[in-house]
């Protein structure tokens, strides 16, 4: 069941502290003579440990946000911070640094490396990490712990994008942001790497914030923030979170 809220309610109501802080947040891209605004003064706080799902339609400023809260692009106006870091004043080097020793991206597409093993692209992270875990364990986290020696093309799309999970939580991140984890899956695959998300989630007590067009995965959000055409139109707590297994769509 899900009760409206107000953004600023969840750290106190949960005792955990803010890690990300978004006010007044907006995109503007210009196309020729055309002005296209992905993001439109969205405001937005995500806290520690918590599990977020941002739901919208394709165009509607999903990936935009996370990629400003991620350190991978900038906004045309407004403040974003993680933490004491202000990712607006920061310059590359400074963002290049925040990504590396602060977030783990999961992508719609695994981005893995295919002449190397799973192992292999997970140790990619972990060999320019501060304190990372070691690659096995990330992949037998992730359940992979029998297909350490497996080549991309010897795995499912599944599996794969399992690998691509590890990879992002082998430097131990802070906050995991995750486009569109499921879309290039069917149904059954899809939960089963839901089920890994939520585990990381769980046992690492990562803040997790899941980008998606599908609904049904609202149920297991901590919180689920709803965009449309740039702005946040609404904004939801979870009194009980779902299952993975639990979803149907």
């Amino acid at each position: 069941m899900m009760t409206q809220t107000s953004q600023s309610v969840p750290a106190a109501a949960n005792g955990r502290d803010p890690v990300f802080r978004a006010r007044g947040l907006s995109k503007m891209y210009r196309m020729g003579e055309v002005e296209v605004h992905a993001l439109r003064a969205v405001d937005l706080d995500l806290y520690q440990g918590e599990f977020i799902v941002i739901l919208g339609p394709s165009g509607g400023g999903k990936s935009t946000l996370l990629n400003i809260l991620g350190g991978l692009d900038t906004p045309t106006s407004g403040e974003v911070s993680f933490r004491d870091h202000n990712l607006v004043a920061a310059d590359d080097r400074e963002l290049t640094r925040f990504r590396r020793e602060h977030v783990g991206f999961v992508f719609q597409f695994y981005n893995l490396i295919p002449s190397l093993t799973a192992l292999e692209n997970v140790q990619l992270v972990t060999e320019i990490s501060e304190h990372p875990m070691p690659a096995e364990e990330a992949l037998r986290m992730v359940g992979l712990g029998e297909r350490l020696h497996h080549f991309p093309a010897q795995m499912s799309g599944g599996e794969q994008q399992r690998v691509a999970i590890a990879r992002a939580i082998a430097k131990r991140p802070d906050v995991l942001l995750c486009d569109e984890p499921t879309g290039a899956l069917d149904y059954d695959t899809g939960k089963l790497v839901l089920e890994v998300l939520e585990r990381v989630n769980r046992e690492l007590g990562t803040t997790t914030a899941v980008i998606t067009h599908n609904a049904a995965i609202a149920a297991m959000a901590d919180r689920v923030i709803r965009l449309r055409s740039g702005e946040v139109v609404e904004a939801r707590r979870n009194e009980t979170r779902a299952k993975p297994s639990e979803l149907m769509w």
